[in-house]
Parts: C-alpha cells; structure tokens; sequence
C-alpha cells in the first residue's frame, strides 16, 4: 500500500457558483481532471497560518497550506481577503482518501471559502488549462453530456453544491466498495464504467480494468480477467444492474481474457476479438472457446454506443499483434490497453510483439488527439501527454540500446547498463524489450 499523502482543496464558491479548473494534461496526479485548487501540504505549511475566527478551530497546517496554495496557483491572499471582510465563512466540507488501487494516495480536506465578493485570480497555467465561474448545473451537464473527467468525490461536491447551496458539511466523500462481494468500481467519465477485479498481471500492478459499455446499445463488457473464481462472482455481482450483451477481448495476453470465456457462457452472450486474438488462444487451448459465439473486429467497426454515439474499433499492433482499441469517433476517450501503463511498463516481447509497430501505433493514437485515455491498468489520464513521454522515451531508450550494441555490449550488458536501478524480478521483461529493440534496428539497417 503506497504512501498517504496529505493534501488540501480549496472549492471557492460566490452565491450559487463554484470556482472550478481543469488541470493541465501534463501534471503527474489526475491529469486533465476537473477539480478545485489546492495541492499537497508541505512540511512547515503550519507558519503559514494565522489566528482569525473563521479557521481557529482548523488544523494549522491544513489551513497553512490552503492559505500558501491560493498564493501559489490563484496569486491571491486570502488572509487579507478574510482581515478586510471579503470572505462569509470557512467551512471543512469533508475528507476524502485516495483507494489503494491508485499507486498516488493522497488524503484530501476539502474547504468551501464562501465569498462575499468575487475575488481577481490570476491563475497559474501550469496547473490549470481551464479555470471558470460555473454553477453546479453547469457542471453536471458537462458531466453527462461526457464532456468531463472528474474523481467521485469531486463530482460529489459539485452535485451537492447544486443541491444544497448553503451546504457545510458533506459526510462521506471517500470512495466505498464492499470488498468481500464486488470489485472496485469507477466513473470518472459518465457511463465510462471502471471494474477493476483483481488479475494474474504483471508486478507492480494487481488488478486489470475492466469496462462496460453501452446506452440504448449492447451493453459491452471489455477484458474481463478476474484472477480465481471468487472474484469472478464479485465482478458479476458488480455489473449485475447493469447487465451484460457481449464480450470484447482488446488482445489474447491471459491478464485480459481470463475467464471471460466463463462469463460468456453465464451471460449466454457472444464474445468479440480480432482473428490474431483468437487464432492465438485456439492454439493454446483448441476448445477454449467451445459453445460461444465469436466475432471477428477489425478496424472501423461499431461495437456499441455511448451516449449516443457509435463506438469504434481502432487496431493498435505492437505490444501484440491483434491488440485492439475501442473509441468513441468523436475521441472523448480512447480505451488504449496495454499501449501505455498507469501502473509499470508496456512489454513488447515473445512473437506477438514488434517495436517497430509499437511506436507507429503511438505515433497513430497521438495523430487521433483522444481527450482522455484509460490503460488497462491505474486509472484515466488526460490527453495524449503519456503517450508522447511514452513514444520520446522509447525512441531514447532505442539510441542507448545502439550506443552500447556498437560498444561491442552483449544484451545481459545492455540490461544491466540500462536497467540497474530497476527491480531485478522485471528484468526478464527488460530483456524483451532489448531484443525487440534490436530487431527493430536490424531490420532498419542501422546495426
């Protein structure tokens, strides 16, 4: 279980309206979400504080670091804004607390400063791509017409805000499951529905996402890869008001597909895949598929829905050869699979994978400029920034593999020189990439 870190958001809010930002594509935590300003409280933030009626009872760290924040991202002192009576009152909205299955942990306090007056902001664009006065109907509509990314104990202010204007306190902001009958469940992006069962996947990730899709559709369940039986019965008790109209496999690595071929037979419903994919599996285990019906996609068809709009099958080869992706046309999202990791690294190894194929699918998803990207593994993403840090370090990571290569360096050379900061049990999986690398290279001409 990662770190706990402490952190502050600051929801300012004047009459009926929310002082609301998106952060920037590029920040490491919750890139491209809708949120509040604020950030991580620091050591000392309690100098920071001063005694005034409306934070006395507050921890003074906490208010240190709201007060240093507001400077920091909004340039405005709200210590004088509270001495020259411009702020009605502080109010501790509520905690919220980061699940474990983000490996970024924070423990939010959540502080409404309602104001008497709006306040100037000169806000920082380095945290915030967009920053605006909006009521809370705004916001939900942008919400449900999936035009926002946005963590639920957000979009659960936001809404009560809405419903309750003079709010104090919201009693539970952090995010439940009942771990001992259902996996964790997410919706960052309206009707974007996150499963995340436990998986037999790669250290240091646990779990692979599990999506469901589909309004006035087939409701689509994607990569279904509960790692036992137990856990299994939990997913199925998690989509069971949901309900289930098909299967669809992104590509055939086992942390994507196991046991889906059970679900299928539950749901009595068809599975869909690309021909690599099955062909892939039927190898290994000619009856795998036994008694469900099996559909080929390829790029360009429309599986299902959301919110009205057809959901695409984009082929992305390189990680594996029949790995496909799903999106809306409009990119409000991209469901990209293993093309990059919220948690670890992308392999490419064994047959399957092609470095070469790998790095002209990065280069074809970032061209498709999708809002939001969701991984197989961790959690939503803003733009296409990871894929571009993605893409530059493989190309770097390629120039050092030649570098050393003409040194007259073996590939256990390689790895070591490469990889010595990295822990030992992924070193096989390091290697894979070495050599894809040098394949790469070799069929270029360049070694």
């Amino acid at each position: 279980m990662g770190k706990i870190i402490d952190a502050v958001s600051i929801v300012l809010t004047y009459n009926d309206e929310i002082f609301a930002i998106q952060r920037q594509n590029f920040l490491k935590a919750f890139p491209g979400y809708w949120a509040f300003p604020g950030g991580k409280v620091d050591s000392g933030d309690e100098e920071n504080s001063f005694f005034h009626p409306l934070v006395d009872n507050y921890d003074k760290r906490l208010m240190g670091a709201l007060f240093r924040e507001a400077n920091e991202e909004l340039a405005i002192d709200l210590k004088q804004a509270m001495i020259d009576g411009k702020i009605e009152r502080v109010d501790h909205l509520g905690l919220a607390i980061t699940p474990d299955f983000n490996p970024l942990r924070f423990a939010t306090y959540f502080f409404r400063i309602h104001l008497k007056e709006k306040l100037t902001f000169i806000v920082d664009e380095n945290e915030a791509q967009v920053h605006e006065w909006k009521k809370s109907h705004e916001i939900m509509s942008m919400y449900n017409d999936g035009d926002m990314l946005a963590v639920p104990p957000v979009m659960k202010v936001y809404q009560t805000l809405g419903e309750n204007p003079d709010v104090r306190e919201i009693l539970d902001l952090n995010f439940r499951f009942e771990a001992s009958s259902s996996v964790p469940f997410l919706e960052s992006m309206k009707s974007v529905r996150q499963f995340m069962p436990l998986s037999h996947t790669l250290h240091p990730a646990n779990r692979t996402n599990c999506f469901l899709i589909g309004d006035n559709a087939p409701m689509t369940l994607i990569d279904p890869s509960p790692k036992d039986d137990a856990e299994m019965n939990k997913l199925i008790t998690s989509v069971k008001s949901f309900g289930v109209d098909q299967i669809f496999l992104t590509h055939h690595h086992p942390d994507h597909h196991e046991r889906a071929p059970e679900l299928a037979r539950f749901y009595k419903c068809p599975i869909f895949l690309s021909k690599d994919t099955y062909e892939r599996l039927t190898r290994i285990d000619p009856h795998y598929f036994d008694g469900i019906k099996i559909n080929f996609s390829k790029e360009g068809d429309v599986i299902t829905k959301w919110l009205g709009r057809d959901v695409v099958v984009y082929e992305v080869p390189g990680h594996d050869e029949g790995q496909l992706a799903l999106a809306p046309k409009d990119m409000s999202w991209f469901l990209a699979g293993d093309l990059f990791q919220g948690i670890g690294t992308v392999v490419i190894g064994d047959d399957e994978g092609d470095m070469a194929k790998y790095m002209q699918t990065l280069e074809k998803v970032i061209a498709l400029k999708p809002k939001v990207l969701y991984p197989s593994h961790g959690i939503a993403l803003g733009g296409t920034n990871v894929l571009e840090k993605t893409l530059k370090h493989r190309r770097e990571r390629e120039e050092q593999v030649l570098t050393l290569y003409q040194e007259g360096k073996s590939q256990d050379d390689i790895l070591q020189a490469l990889y010595k900061d990295v822990d030992q049990r992924l070193w096989p999986y390091a290697l894979k990439n070495i050599k894809k690398h040098l394949e790469k290279l070799k069929k270029e001409n360049r070694i």
